[in-house]
């Protein structure tokens, strides 16, 4: 688990990389990585420094985070701002909801899908129809933001 503290110190490492000699660079270079690349452009060493010190201190980036920067950098598009309240939740995390007298229990994957009974599903607006059988925001639903205007099945 990592402190406050701990975080306190890489960013201010990180915050020095811009103004460290070249040599010193490399050297830190050294330290972290086996071979130096072909070419020396600062900016690309030191993005390449920043995250190999964030991964020493913090651990490697999550499998389903990469994929989700790689369709970033492929595509340029963010992901869809609409599903914001869902891309929030912590990966791990049961939503319970209780519908018709009965509890309803959906797990956060690791991946941004959502388990309920055992199936896998890519929003919680499908999950909050396979309980109801009707169309809901699946957000107001489980009561992660208030349902439109128009009406809870909106």
């Amino acid at each position: 688990m990592t402190t406050h503290a701990s975080q306190e110190t890489v960013a201010a490492r990180l915050a020095q990389l811009p103004y460290l000699p070249m040599e010193n660079l490399w050297a830190l270079w050294d330290q972290h990585f086996d071979r130096r690349p072909g070419h020396h452009h600062r900016t690309w060493l030191e993005s390449r420094l920043a995250y190999k010190i964030q991964e020493e201190a913090f651990g490697p980036m999550s499998t389903s985070l990469k994929r989700r920067l790689e369709k970033i950098g492929e595509t340029g598009e963010v992901p869809n701002q609409k599903r914001r309240a869902e891309n929030q939740l912590a990966s791990g995390a049961t939503l319970i909801r209780e519908y018709n007298g009965m509890p309803h229990h959906v797990k956060v994957l690791d991946d941004g899908r959502f388990e309920y009974l055992t199936r896998t599903y890519k929003s919680l607006s499908s999950v909050a129809k396979a309980i109801t059988g009707t169309a809901w925001s699946g957000p107001a639903f489980f009561g992660l933001r208030q349902p439109s205007k128009r009406g809870a099945s909106a």
